[in-house]
């Protein structure tokens, strides 16, 4: 697997929606009683957990407390931080973010890619790649058709 590449493919999905958004399609609501801004935003904070999740696999520095944050309410925590942040703020986290997870990949063997039992928090029997599939990418997949909904809102 190219785990770089699935990485690039699922935010790749997410920006060619949000790319044609206008600036009403932020406002409307996407997914529950989150609007467009808030899924993103809910997102970037994926995004930069993910980051910080990576980053001891590529000797970095975790930045954030986000991967200690309690999983129940993560989202709805998380979507309300960025709540009243600007649309450019949102967008700039969620881009930075996958920019960083990128960076960190990069110096990640295949191997510990590959490696079974390294996120036990994840489960025993998972690897990185798994991380990767099951989570973030089904995730930015799992929301796009929400982002693409707005658009059919106008």
């Amino acid at each position: 697997m190219n785990t770089l590449d699935v990485l690039t493919f699922g935010q790749r999905t997410i920006r060619s929606t949000v790319d044609r958004y206008g600036p009403d399609d932020w406002g409307r609501i996407a997914l529950g009683v989150w609007t467009a801004k808030d899924l993103v935003g809910h997102l970037g904070a994926f995004e930069v957990r993910f980051a910080d999740q990576l980053a001891p696999f590529a000797g970095a520095s975790v930045e954030t407390d986000l991967p200690s944050a309690n999983p129940r309410t993560f989202n709805d925590d998380q979507a309300a931080v960025r709540r009243d942040w600007p649309v450019d703020q949102v967008m700039a986290e969620f881009l930075e973010a996958h920019e960083r997870v990128m960076r960190l990949g990069a110096l990640i063997s295949p191997e510990v890619w590959r490696q079974v039992g390294t996120i036990p928090w994840y489960g025993a029997e998972y690897s990185l790649n798994d991380l990767v599939v099951y989570q973030h990418y089904g995730h930015k997949r799992e929301h796009d058709p929400q982002l693409g909904a707005v658009l059919e809102q106008r």
